[in-house]
């Protein structure tokens, strides 16, 4: 059945990724007619994480794309449709939601925004390619692959630092790569770099990642003196920030200075029947598991809010 244009939905999930899709499900399951879409493919950033191992329930290591395929038809299960469009626009005139695409204009009681965010890159021309052989944005999921191996995190706030502290606790060595000379992060973190197996390397970029099939260094420059060396590596941590997919939605729901939904953990935004859940919302830990959480919780607002 293909979605209709002429009809309301009771809600309408914006975004496919692990927040999206358990939204999705607990709407579905609550009887709630449900349109799910979507402008890529599901899963999100999850969907190009080669290996998750901790994800609850999944024992041992699972992949990205199986778990949000298994996601999506969970979802569809309960009679929840799904559908490829890129939504350009959100307007709220009284209780129905309008969602703006370049097909035409869908329709809902209750919206739920789950657009996700993307890390932000480095700009380095191999870098998307090495993504998953070597090049990670994420310790927390990743880290453990790196067990007793030599990494480098680049950045200089908070969850570079954060990143370098958590690394340093399983590999052999931690390099700490920050332009600038002091770094931006809170003390609480600054004073946990201060470990054996943590060089920082102040006023200095990373200007090439080397490779033989994956990462196995990188060229790193002084953006004051110019020079320049090479580091051999088994894995590169990139934690620059992230941006969220958050402007079609600018101007009509609430946004914080990084461009984050400032919907709290009740997912309710400045706009009533409208919820934000994942990675678009500002909160300080951003996994599959939580994204999920929020989608759960999201799904239940959204039922108090038509009932």
């Amino acid at each position: 059945m293909k979605p209709e244009f002429d009809k309301v939905y009771d809600v309408i999930v914006v975004g496919a990724g692990p927040a999206g899709l358990t939204a999705a499900l607990y709407c579905g399951r609550a009887g709630l007619d449900t349109l799910v879409l979507e402008k890529l493919s599901p899963g999100g950033q999850m969907a190009t994480t080669n290996e998750i191992e901790n994800y609850p329930g999944f024992p041992g290591i699972t992949d990205g794309f199986t778990l949000a395929m298994n996601m999506k038809i969970q979802a569809e299960q309960f009679g929840v449709q799904q559908t490829y469009a890129e939504v350009q626009a959100l307007r709220v005139d009284g209780e129905t939601k309008r969602l703006e695409t370049k097909d035409g204009v869908y329709r809902a009681r209750c919206v739920i925004l789950a657009p996700g965010a993307a890390p932000r890159l480095l700009g380095l021309p191999n870098e998307t390619a090495l993504r998953g052989k070597g090049v990670s944005y994420c310790a927390t999921c990743d880290g453990a692959f790196y067990r007793g191996k030599t990494v480098a995190v680049v950045g200089g706030g908070d969850t570079a630092a954060a990143d370098a502290v958590f690394l340093s606790s399983l590999c052999e060595k931690v390099y700490l790569i920050h332009r600038r000379d002091t770094l931006r992060a809170s003390k609480s973190y600054t004073r946990k770099l201060d470990k054996p197996n943590v060089e920082i390397l102040w006023d200095s970029v990373v200007t090439e990642i080397l490779e033989d099939g994956r990462v196995c260094g990188i060229r790193v420059q002084n953006v004051k003196t110019q020079a320049e060396r090479e580091l051999a590596l088994d894995g590169l941590f990139v934690a620059v920030g992230n941006v969220p997919a958050t402007d079609f939605a600018r101007g009509a729901v609430e946004l914080d200075s990084a461009g984050y939904f400032t919907a709290g953990e009740d997912t309710r935004t400045n706009l009533p029947g409208v919820f934000a859940a994942g990675d678009c919302r500002k909160k300080p830990l951003r996994q599959i598991v939580t994204a999920a959480a929020d989608g759960a919780v999201a799904a239940y607002a959204a039922e108090a809010y038509l009932s």
